[in-house]
């Protein structure tokens, strides 16, 4: 490869218009290849079971079968989501499933949602960072999802020393879609339901409006936000280090 892609500058917003549903997939290939030879078993997949993360899974499975990958899972997951969850690990042992079942207050995804959120999914997924030895993780962030992705960049390092990848930023819904439909990769059964971005049962709704992520955290502060993985610190740090 010529030029690098994890070093590339060009401009995002140009990028989802001009290229095509094939220049995106060779594009995605491209950043989770060259990720794996610069950082090894370092690169791992945080795959939610929604139909981003099948895709970037699927990816990293055409790059290298042996990549690692974790899950984080809740409490409160629809019985769907845990059942794909269960066929997933099956099929892909090197998934790894992180959970938090410490004891929380009853309701606290109605009282205090960021609360919940950071104990049930952030915390997990700093022990997954932690325990894995994570180099740089690998999302199914995509920059035309909704009002709090747009800033986002493909490769990123929000914490120190830990990479972040987003190698699908760039694609619209429908060409998420279309390589479900054209590479036969099962997804969540709750989208034929017509969902169209999960998370646990209480905080999410299926919705009519454009914003795939409206029907999260409905009534809240968070309305169609965040859980808070892609906006809190994922590495420790020690005291006096100003983070």
């Amino acid at each position: 490869m010529s030029v690098s892609l994890l070093e590339n500058k060009e401009d995002l917003k140009e990028l989802v218009e001009k290229l095509n549903f094939k220049e995106k997939v060779d594009r995605s290939l491209g950043l989770i290849e060259e990720a794996r030879k610069k950082y090894g078993d370092g690169l791992v997949v945080a795959n939610s079971l929604g139909k981003d993360s099948v895709v970037v899974w699927d990816l990293a499975m055409r790059v290298d079968p042996k990549i690692r990958g974790f899950i984080v899972t809740t409490r409160f997951k629809p019985e769907e989501t845990v059942k794909f969850m269960q066929e997933e690990v099956k099929k892909y042992p090197q998934l790894k499933i992180y959970k938090n079942d410490a004891k929380i207050p009853d309701r606290l995804y109605e009282t205090d949602p960021d609360k919940c959120c950071d104990l049930l999914k952030v915390e997990p997924v700093k022990r997954a960072v932690e325990e894995m030895q994570v180099k740089c993780w690998v999302t199914g962030l995509r920059c035309t999802e909704g009002r709090t992705r747009t800033d986002y960049k493909e490769v990123e390092e929000r914490d120190k020393d830990l990479i972040k990848l987003n190698p699908i930023l760039i694609w619209k819904e429908r060409e998420v879609w279309q390589y479900l439909a054209v590479y036969g990769v099962k997804v969540n059964p709750l989208y034929a339901v017509g969902y169209r971005s999960l998370g646990c049962a209480p905080c999410t709704k299926i919705t009519s409006e454009d914003n795939e992520r409206a029907g999260r955290w409905i009534g809240t502060s968070k309305c169609g936000g965040e859980c808070g993985i892609h906006t809190r610190p994922l590495k420790s740090y020690s005291k006096g280090s100003g983070i």
